[in-house]
């Protein structure tokens, strides 16, 4: 099942047919049983046509967080070594890569989060952005995992790489993440070899493309969530971006115009502009 949020209200996508729902978002979410209730929700709803998805929003709720993990992949391990060496930063990421605790921070709150074909920014005050391709988790206030979406974390490197004490500016600015297209409920994980796919076109013409699968991340996503969730209370549910296994090197930035392309298996594609 799969729930997309939009103008007209909460759309159900299963078995290829759509239903809207008579169901605010908000309490969807953050519903421990939702995937138990999928029939029950499908009963209630009016049919419609697949056009009532054409213009979605991105699924968070207006009151929830969202939060990202960082260094959880090798490649981004190595990425942020190579970045800050020359600030003298690299021992860090190489100690938060092994260490029990991982890197877990604040990254936007609803209005800064844009949905899919939503624009993302980079920094005017940076030189050096990319993209962060990441599947993201959907919890609920209890923190059990109920679904997934896909996040793109934008990151400024150039401000994190100067000095990692930095990292909030590098994360947190108006549009700097994007959520979408839909969230995938289910109540098994993902399968191991689930794929995340990057690919940036530049005036039509691919320039940058990656895959890895989930099962190269060094951590669960149980163990994320109760890091996150430990010492915070998340009264209407949080996502939680769980990192990023593909990082382009240090040639590679991103420019306004460039498109932004990242499919995650089972849940579908994520598609934004840089503005």
């Amino acid at each position: 099942m799969k729930l997309y949020k939009t103008n007209a209200g909460v759309i159900i996508e299963s078995n290829s047919k759509f239903y809207l729902a008579n169901e605010s978002w908000d309490s969807l979410v953050n519903d421990d049983t939702l995937f138990q209730k999928k029939e029950q929700l499908i009963q209630a709803s009016t049919i419609v046509s697949s056009e009532a998805i054409k213009d979605v929003e991105a699924p968070i709720g207006d009151k929830q967080e969202l939060w990202a993990c960082g260094v959880t992949y090798l490649r981004s391990k190595v990425g942020r070594q190579e970045e800050s060496k020359a600030s003298g930063g690299a021992d860090f990421y190489a100690k938060v890569y092994e260490a029990e605790r991982p890197e877990c921070f604040f990254k936007s709150t609803p209005h800064r989060v844009v949905g899919n074909n939503g624009f993302v920014r980079i920094r005017k005050d940076s030189t050096w952005d990319v993209p962060e391709p990441e599947l993201t988790l959907v919890v609920t206030s209890s923190g059990k995992i109920i679904g997934y979406t896909i996040g793109n974390d934008m990151s400024s490197r150039s401000i994190e790489g100067e000095n990692p004490l930095y990292l909030p500016q590098a994360k947190t600015y108006d549009a700097c993440a994007a959520l979408g297209p839909c969230i995938y409920v289910t109540d098994q994980s993902l399968p191991p070899s689930t794929n995340i796919s990057l690919q940036i076109s530049r005036r039509k013409q691919l320039i940058f493309e990656g895959t890895i699968a989930i099962d190269q991340m060094k951590r669960t996503v149980d163990e994320l969530v109760s890091f996150v969730y430990r010492e915070c209370s998340f009264p209407y549910g949080c996502l939680i971006m769980t990192g990023t296994g593909i990082v382009p090197g240090s040639d590679f930035t991103l420019q306004s115009g460039d498109e932004i392309n990242i499919t995650i298996d089972n849940i579908g594609t994520l598609v934004n502009k840089v503005k």
